[in-house]
């Protein structure tokens, strides 16, 4: 019996810490190129944010996401921006970077695979990346304000002090 506990114990706890480290996950560029996960994070930690065209919250957000991602690139940080709008809207999707002039990359999720591998919950899901590939943070929607913690995240991240 001790033992079988054991043994559930081991299997359960190994399956938590799994949960705790990403996938080296292949991503579709809008562009249609492909791009690997851990390819980023040799470069610094990665802010993953999954969003849609219909997702009023994810429009604002953004605006912060390029804001960081400029005021942090140097220090290897990077946002992976990807939509999970269907085939029929990808049009939409590229129409909208290009009109709000985003630097960050954006990538597409239309069978929303890899947002329901990430644990995606709702929109926009936010998973901030260590270098390691560990989760560092995860944040789910957007309010008003929400942008200062997730600059405060990303600044431990880099290890930078306030």
């Amino acid at each position: 019996m001790i033992k079988r506990l054991l043994l559930i114990v081991i299997i359960l706890s190994t399956v938590l810490v799994g949960q705790n480290k990403v996938p080296d996950i292949r991503l579709t560029k809008l562009n249609g190129q492909t791009a690997q996960l851990y390819s980023y994070l040799k470069e610094g930690p990665v802010l993953i944010n999954f969003w849609a065209t219909w997702c009023a919250p994810c429009k604002k957000e953004m605006v912060y996401l390029n804001q960081f991602e400029k005021k942090y690139a140097k220090q290897g940080f990077s946002i992976l921006s990807i939509s999970t709008d269907s085939p029929k809207t990808l049009s939409s999707v590229r129409s909208y970077i290009r009109a709000k002039k985003y630097t960050f990359d954006v990538f597409i999720d239309p069978n929303r695979q890899i947002f329901k591998q990430l644990n995606g919950n709702l929109m926009p899901t936010n998973i901030l990346v260590g270098q390691d590939g560990n989760i560092l943070w995860r944040h789910y929607g957007y309010l008003p304000g929400d942008e200062k913690n997730m600059e405060t995240e990303i600044k431990t991240a880099l290890k930078l002090t306030s």
